[in-house]
């Protein structure tokens, strides 16, 4: 029973986009294809093949095999192949591959809602007495919806992430059971799962053949949440979700291609199909795909989140403020600059676009992008561990995902540049910021601590001291920030107690330690908060809890001086993001900030 509560929720949290994109996919496939025998039965046997190479051996399989404490995605699957590697070439490229697979799913995250809550907005042209409804009204809908979704993000979904789940299971089964309707009009069509009638349709249409693959493939976008999202269920609840999700959609897509060959009717075809079969059923069915698609929307936000936290800890993003918004579920989190500067471009897609099939069309290029850099990190993984068949297998995905992509390029004009455009300011803040904090740490002189230390016993046994506690944040005791040795042997502020608190982000999703080490001096010694890359420790409460009650706190401010436009630009992302001690939420009350002056 808690086995199948848990696939119930997987369908909630994971399949939203993936079990939403019936709506459009075959629609916007045959805007541009003649409706024939050959080329409906090509093309569910294209989208069929494309859901089992894709997303049962390519995600389901291969990458949900390779992940850490059952956390997946593609920061995570960087972090699991960096140690290895040597330091060196190979630790960039996969650094700066980490960076691209973030870029993308910003990138192509913001055109999915947009796409998504449009194509189901405009089911209402098929409702008696709407079917003259102005396309400005339709995305003005559209946006309201946008707007009640983004408002309530604040709040966090764990209040209704129960709801999501059963009413996936009541979508998954609408479109089930629409689609074996739908077969009855032409039942032959479930020949089409043979790879024969999508081989023959790419040899006899060749470069329309292959193009029509930037299509197809959006009946596989949201493939990437089940590794991505992996963390929020486990792995196997997303593999049996998956089973009962993957029939739902090929009876669906077959219905589809029965009701083409049938009717001929290209107009919104999902719609037109349910509107045949049941009109006193549509207006149910059309506020089920609204919900649906509300919930794929909420999906991708959340996966958003989660991405860009795991950019921040594992430090290829500046610090954002973070908040959380569940008790349970770790990985439920609301970033509020993302999420304000996310609703406003999706009503700047929608207004510019007006038209999901027209969004379809620029949708998919960063997807696939994503795709490309986890099958090649993937690969180099399976390579290094030795996993043969695995590895065999996961060269032919990449190499599928690879032709997927070359398709794809051609929407580029077609308005995938708005992915591109997107995506380029997550990368460009990513390189800027990862490089800038190398160039940075380069040029501060931080003193060994075997150097230090030996002024610091003589001025100790030496000088008065000044009783209580002090803190200084530092990552590593090995090499003291300049602010410290300055504080004590310029200023002459040496405490009782000297405590260097270093908060350390594991290589694991989860979890939290703090010790204390032994002193490596008298009134000097390291506190040690260790906590997982997914999570925000309550650094006040974790000091309360080990009696560690600081009288002052220091920490270092960086004056960035230079002439160069990029450093310009990493001192002026330093300054907008909140600093360390705001990121951890330290009392600012006892905190005292040192100023160091760094030319760059």
């Amino acid at each position: 029973m808690h086995s199948v509560k848990k696939v119930i929720k997987a369908l909630g949290i994971v399949f939203g986009d993936l079990g939403t994109s019936p709506i459009y996919t075959l629609t916007v496939i045959f805007i541009f294809i003649p409706i024939t025998k050959e080329n409906v039965f090509g093309i569910i046997s294209l989208i069929f093949w494309t859901l089992m190479i894709i997303v049962t051996i390519g995600h389901v399989w291969l990458a949900m095999g390779i992940n850490k404490n059952g956390e997946g995605g593609t920061v995570v699957l960087a972090e699991i192949l960096r140690p290895y590697l040597k330091r060196g070439k190979s630790a960039l490229v996969v650094l700066i591959l980490s960076m691209l697979g973030l870029s993308c799913l910003i990138g192509d995250g913001v055109i999915t809602p947009a796409m998504s809550i449009l194509s189901a907005t405009e089911g209402i042209n098929l409702i008696p007495g709407f079917q003259n409804i102005q396309n400005w009204v339709i995305i003005i809908i559209a946006i309201i919806i946008c707007i009640f979704l983004f408002s309530f993000q604040r709040k966090g979904v764990d209040a209704i992430a129960k709801l999501f789940g059963p009413l996936m299971v009541i979508w998954f089964l609408a479109i089930a059971i629409s689609g074996l309707i739908g077969i009855f009009y032409f039942p032959h069509i479930l020949y089409a799962i043979n790879p024969y009638y999508a081989l023959t349709f790419l040899w006899h249409n060749k470069i329309v053949g292959f193009l029509s693959l930037a299509e197809v493939i959006l009946c596989a976008t949201g493939g990437e949440a089940l590794y991505a999202d992996m963390g929020h269920i486990g792995k196997k609840p997303i593999t049996q979700a998956w089973f009962f999700v993957c029939i739902a959609l090929v009876l669906n897509y077959c219905g589809q291609g029965a009701f083409l060959l049938s009717t001929h009717n290209n107009q919104n075809i999902l719609y037109s199909m349910i509107y045949k079969e049941s009109q006193l059923l549509y207006v149910p069915f059309l506020i089920i795909c609204i919900i649906a698609t509300v919930i794929a929307s909420q999906s991708i936000i959340s996966g958003l989140f989660a991405i860009i936290y795991q950019g921040i800890n594992t430090r290829i993003f500046p610090l954002l403020r973070v908040k959380y918004t569940s008790n349970e579920l770790k990985s439920q989190i609301y970033i509020d600059s993302v999420n304000w500067l996310l609703l406003f471009l999706i009503i700047l897609l929608m207004v510019l676009f007006k038209t999901s099939d027209k969004l379809a069309a620029a949708y998919g290029f960063a997807v696939l992008g994503t795709m490309v850099i986890t099958g090649i990190l993937a690969t180099w993984y399976l390579f290094l561990k030795r996993k043969r068949m695995k590895f065999i297998f996961s060269v032919i995905v990449t190499l599928v995902y690879v032709l997927f992509f070359i398709a794809t390029m051609t929407k580029i004009t077609q308005g995938a540049y708005w992915s591109i455009l997107i995506g380029i300011v997550p990368l460009i803040i990513t390189l800027v910021y990862t490089f800038g904090q190398r160039r940075l740490y380069g040029k501060l002189k931080s003193v060994r601590l075997e150097n230090f230390l030996e002024r610091y016993n003589h001025y100790y046994s030496t000088q008065p001291v000044i009783p209580g506690t002090a803190l200084f944040l530092t990552r590593d005791i090995r090499f003291l920030p300049p602010f410290i040795n300055r504080l004590f042997y310029s200023n002459n502020i040496i405490y009782e107690k000297n405590v260097i608190l270093s908060i350390i982000i594991t290589e694991e999703p989860f979890g939290t330690n703090c010790y204390f080490e032994p002193p490596v001096a008298p009134g000097f010694q390291r506190f040690v908060i260790e906590h997982g890359y997914k999570i925000q420790p309550n650094v006040n409460s974790l000091m309360l809890k080990n009696n560690l009650k600081p009288t002052v706190i220091f920490y270092g401010i960086e004056h960035i001086q230079s002439r160069s436009f990029i450093w310009k630009l990493y001192s002026l992302i330093k300054k907008l993001t909140p600093s360390y001690v705001e990121f951890y939420r330290i009392k600012p009350s006892k905190l005292h900030g040192i100023i160091t002056r760094v030319k760059m």
